[in-house]
């Protein structure tokens, strides 16, 4: 897959114990993305942060949070971020969803024989 120069940045923040049919939303979304042959998804979890209740969410030992911040990061071209936009409107109950335009440099992968 060869991605152009100019790209999107889709970024979402929910949090780590949010689900979708039992399983975590996070995953769901990676795996719809697949499906949707974009170009890579990657996933962060924070160690501290606050979303719209700023309610406080960390990794520290003594509090042991089991909602830590979730970052999912896709960088497409805008047509093909755009097929993943309906899904995310259906299953983001809580979170935040960015897009911003970004230069590619560079995308490469191996192919597997």
């Amino acid at each position: 897959m060869k991605l152009s120069e100019q790209g999107v940045l889709l970024r979402i923040f929910i949090g780590e114990s949010d689900t979708l049919h039992g399983k975590p939303l996070y995953e769901q979304i990676v795996m719809k993305a697949r499906q949707l042959n974009l170009a890579g998804v990657t996933v962060s979890r924070g160690v501290l942060g606050f979303g719209a209740h700023s309610r406080i969410h960390s990794a520290k030992l003594l509090s042991l949070s089991e909602d830590l911040p979730i970052i999912i990061e896709i960088v497409d071209e805008k047509e093909n971020i755009d097929k993943l936009l309906p899904f995310l409107d259906d299953t983001v109950e809580e979170g935040l969803v960015t897009l911003e335009d970004v230069r590619v440099i560079l995308y490469r992968h191996q192919e597997k024989i």
